[in-house]
């Protein structure tokens, strides 16, 4: 019986070990930092100005955009904590941080949601005038903002964590849009009704763009595959392997929301060249899947059966 636990350097013994990992997050720190001071300058005028118009609408976004604020937070401290060295303890370290925090984050949006909602309905029963011309200047203004906070985040998004925070900014920047939108039909129309009817396709929007993060990341904390790995796929080439005769108990999660681990039994009744094999097939597993921290353990066949080996034992 032999194993591999590979990662990209040979320490010359019976197991490889490394990394082939991409920590996205490692940059991202100076865009979390200004788009975090930008957001909450814009909030805390928003809101002024929201209150001093009296737009529910703006008052939505600005809700929405401190929800932003704090998700940018959770992300950043996540993203800062998956870079904490492995422990005896937490053997993986804090990687899982992240994918705690995109579920977070996702929760949050959704409380936030609930808040506009409420607030919507209110205004329905009791319409109040709207001061559209502050209205529209101040939400141009987070059209700019947010899209160009939403930019300093799109190269980061094969990470779901930074993935978040960029759909948290282009939200906005939508959203923010509408209600430039908005205050000027209600300008020219006189509706105020259509101030609470903007914050509930707000809300809509908010609920259809975090419905995705929120599915992925529950998924991710729940150990499922990442999304785009097909596991049958990695079955199937493990099985395809020079020897391989039969793969079991197979098992492929996040670590992070960058990196993924993969362990699995390989039946291979001629193994002699055992080491040869384990390296290419991880290295392989690597290239092929993005799979960087894979653990393989190559069974002869002969003796004893694994007791792993049935489909329904985990």
């Amino acid at each position: 019986m032999a194993h591999a636990h590979h990662h990209d350097h040979d320490d010359g013994h019976d197991h490889g070990h490394g990394h082939g990992h991409d920590h996205a997050p490692r940059d991202f720190g100076p865009v979390f930092a200004l788009a975090i001071t930008l957001n909450v300058v814009f909030v805390a005028a928003e809101a002024a100005v929201g209150f001093w118009a009296d737009s529910l609408a703006l008052l939505a976004d600005a809700g929405h955009n401190l929800s932003d604020v704090l998700a940018l937070l959770l992300a950043w401290a996540a993203a800062t904590l998956a870079k904490r060295a492995p422990t005896m303890r937490r053997t993986y370290g804090l990687r899982k941080a992240t994918v705690l925090a995109s579920l977070g984050n996702a929760i949050l949006l959704l409380v936030a949601v609930g808040a506009i909602v409420s607030e919507s309905v209110r205004r329905f029963m009791a319409p109040e005038a709207v001061a559209t011309q502050a209205v529209m200047w101040t939400a141009a203004l987070g059209v700019v903002l947010n899209t160009a906070t939403a930019l300093l985040f799109m190269r980061g998004r094969d990470d779901i964590n930074i993935r978040g925070a960029f759909l948290h900014m282009a939200a906005d920047a939508a959203v923010s849009l509408a209600v430039v939108i908005g205050a000027g039909l209600i300008a020219v129309t006189g509706l105020v009704w259509i101030d609470p009817t903007l914050s509930l396709i707000i809300a809509v929007v908010i609920v259809v763009g975090t419905a995705g993060l929120l599915r992925e990341s529950v998924d991710m904390a729940l150990d499922a595959a990442p999304r785009g790995i097909d596991v049958e796929a990695v079955r199937d080439w493990l099985l395809g392997q020079p020897g391989v005769v039969e793969v079991h108990d197979l098992h492929v999660w996040a670590i992070s929301t960058t990196e993924t681990a993969l362990t699995v039994h390989l039946i291979r009744p001629d193994n002699a060249d055992g080491d040869a094999f384990l390296h290419k097939a991880c290295h392989g597993l690597q290239a092929r899947f993005g799979i960087g921290h894979s653990t393989l353990q190559v069974e002869t066949g002969g003796g004893t059966a694994c007791r792993l080996a049935p489909a329904e034992v985990v």
